[in-house]
């Protein structure tokens, strides 16, 4: 499936956030994403759903410009990467495949906060 079909739907089974004051956001107030989300279409729906946004356009800018946002998340792909399960999907469910992304997620936590602090 290309990136771009999938933006709709993972923007929707976003939960309410919770915040110290005032009601739950029911949506992100601002989306990064880079070229692969470059349609107009998607443009439009972020802006009616009233989420800003900030996409890459093909052709015109670079990516890298939104390298300091899109780092989290490629740095957090490539740890789940490191888990052979996960770099090749064996699992035919997709319930089963996502209680291995938790469980992943947890043991690179679980690494991450006991790992010694160098000086």
């Amino acid at each position: 499936m290309h990136d771009s079909l999938g933006l709709e739907p993972l923007v929707r089974g976003i939960p309410p956030i919770r915040s110290r004051r005032g009601p739950r956001r029911r949506r992100p107030a601002k989306l990064h994403a880079d070229k692969g989300y470059d349609y107009d279409h998607l443009r439009r729906w972020l802006t009616r759903r009233g989420i800003r946004h900030r996409i890459a356009r093909k052709g015109i800018e670079s990516s890298t410009r939104l390298g300091r946002h899109r780092w989290v998340v490629e740095r957090t792909v490539s740890w789940l990467a490191g888990c052979r399960r996960l770099h090749r999907r064996y699992e035919r469910k997709a319930e089963h495949f996502l209680a291995f992304v938790g469980i992943a997620a947890a043991l690179i936590g679980y690494r991450r906060l006991t790992e010694p602090i160098r000086a």
